[in-house]
């Protein structure tokens, strides 16, 4: 499994088409209850699910796409790392509803993955084979199969050998890329964070300390070398002492919280449940569009919400952290609501509808896992959320592969950063705005102008509504103005473009931090 390919997905997301049809704005929305839960993961296997095979499909339509062109039979069926967590959702219907066909399919996935692969240790990336340590350990605590105490116990002893003394300590992305300053050398938070819930899991199977003791080792290495308050850094790369990556994945920030989860859980140790809600609250508060969590590409990117609210679903239940249930909620709910409602297969992304086209499992599976692990609150409305919708946290329309970046060098922002480097005809900023009854709404825009006046235009759902708005210039990068424009809104989903284009009369750069008002 190419997992490497996660790391750029962030920056070329807003260029993919998949699914890009979608419905009109006046989506209808419904209520997330119990049936709605069942009709997800009923949906999930009827359309990706091959019996025959015991796997899941990569796409709806089970037809070979390039853009994840991995896995059995050249890309038909899920890859390594994608199969682990679609078993996992499979455990996740198991555990809420005790069905007994869904205890049958944990046995089924499993034996279809082992006749996929039948040498797993052939795949030298250890994130992939530390998610089916995991997974394979959480089958063990809900069957009491021992073959998965087994598969899980010999996984996470394989994976640990690949610890070593460089960059202070820590376990290997890949095990045939060990050397700092090598090709793809680096260690990651994908990689260790993930065997801490191992370790802790397998501590508690044996009631061997030892296991609690390698959990501790992995932890202090990782929080003392990827995290930086609340940032949650990606890897550590290069020669000599290393240089720090501090891309942003809600992946990283769910799989350290599940670590520190579950060191709480196995020491009552106050500090770990400190380390958790500092991660929680980074994307909680920052890499959401008004509560909503963020879209954050297709492909490996758009399962890695499923990984962050599995884990923050944990902090709440064994953390006693009931503060995020409404937050759960809202975004089970939200996916739910933009679910394609011809089969219920939810999309990547959730603050707007499920298009007509092909959809990845993963990205179906996050929807549905949602929905198996948050308990339903009967809501049937729609979600508008705090009305908030940082910039960065937007999806871009870039021509050329440029014209706009997400930065945070000029200080005052809001959020993460704000989006800049803007003056490419053609390119947009879309906002997807979800409102609870029709109406006109004043929204907010709040920017950066230093280079002078900047004129954009604004559409909302594809209606122009201000062909030249005009951006007053500000004294600095770091000084910050607002912009009013009257919008009508549609009850549901929204799409609030903010565009660029020459023929308006100003080529000025524009930073823009935030939509809000609404």
């Amino acid at each position: 499994m190419f997992t490497w390919k996660k790391r750029i997905l962030t920056a070329f997301a807003c260029l993919l088409t998949l699914s890009l049809l979608y419905p009109a704005a006046n989506h209808k929305a419904q209520a997330f209850t119990e049936s709605d839960a069942d009709a997800a993961m009923t949906a999930l296997v009827n359309v990706f699910y091959d019996p025959a095979a015991k796997y899941f499909y990569v796409n709806s339509d089970h037809q070979i796409h390039p853009e994840h062109a991995h896995g059995p039979d050249g890309g038909l069926y899920t890859d390594f790392w994608w199969e682990a967590q679609l078993w996992e959702t499979v455990m996740d219907a198991y555990e809420r509803t005790g069905s007994p066909a869904y205890r049958t399919m944990i046995d089924d996935v499993y034996a279809g993955f082992n006749a996929k692969y039948p040498d797993m240790m052939a795949n030298p990336f250890n994130d992939d084979l530390g998610w089916w340590a995991l997974a394979c350990l959480r089958a063990y605590e809900l069957t009491g199969t021992t073959e998965y105490l087994n598969r899980g116990t010999f996984l996470f002893n394989e994976i640990y050998a690949e610890w070593d003394t460089s960059y202070g300590g820590g376990i290997w992305w890949r095990s045939d890329a060990h050397t700092p300053g090598q090709a793809n050398a680096q260690k990651n938070m994908a990689t260790n964070a993930p065997m801490i819930m191992t370790a802790v899991k397998l501590r508690d199977a044996y009631n061997d300390l030892a296991y609690l003791t390698k959990a501790t080792q992995i932890y202090n290495w990782t929080k003392s070398t990827l995290v930086n308050g609340s940032k949650i850094n990606d890897h550590i790369e290069g020669a000599g002492s290393g240089i720090i990556k501090d891309w942003d994945f809600t992946y990283n920030y769910g799989t350290f919280l599940g670590a520190a989860v579950s060191l709480y859980e196995a020491t009552g140790t106050a500090s770990y449940l400190t380390d958790a809600n500092s991660a929680a609250e980074y994307v909680v508060n920052k890499m959401v569009s008004a509560q909503t969590i963020m879209y954050e590409g297709e492909n490996d990117a758009a399962g890695f919400k499923m990984i962050f609210l599995r884990n923050l679903n944990r902090l709440r239940e064994k953390g006693g952290q009931a503060q995020y249930l409404s937050f759960l909620q809202q975004n089970a709910t939200q996916a739910w609501n933009h679910r394609r409602t011809s089969d219920n297969i939810i999309g990547s992304d959730w603050l707007r509808p499920t298009g007509s086209g092909y959809v990845q499992s993963l990205a179906a599976a996050a929807g549905v896992s949602i929905l198996q692990l948050v308990p339903a609150d009967g809501y049937s409305g729609y979600i508008a959320g705090n009305g908030a919708y940082e910039a960065e946290n937007a999806r871009r329309t870039l021509i050329g592969g440029g014209g706009m970046i997400n930065e945070s060098t000029n200080a005052g922002f809001t959020g993460r950063g704000y989006v800049g480097g803007w003056n490419t005809d053609g390119t947009s900023i879309d906002f997807y705005v979800n409102q609870n009854t029709a109406g006109t709404r004043t929204v907010t825009f709040r920017y950066a102008a230093a280079a002078g006046n900047a004129s954009r235009y604004v559409k909302v759902n594809g209606v122009v509504v201000a062909s030249n708005l005009v951006f007053g210039s500000t004294s600095g990068w770091s000084s910050y103005g607002t912009v009013t424009v009257a919008v009508p809104l549609n009850a549901g989903s929204n799409t609030i473009r903010l565009g660029f284009d020459s023929s308006l009369g100003s080529s000025n750069y524009l930073n823009v931090d935030l939509l809000s008002g609404l």
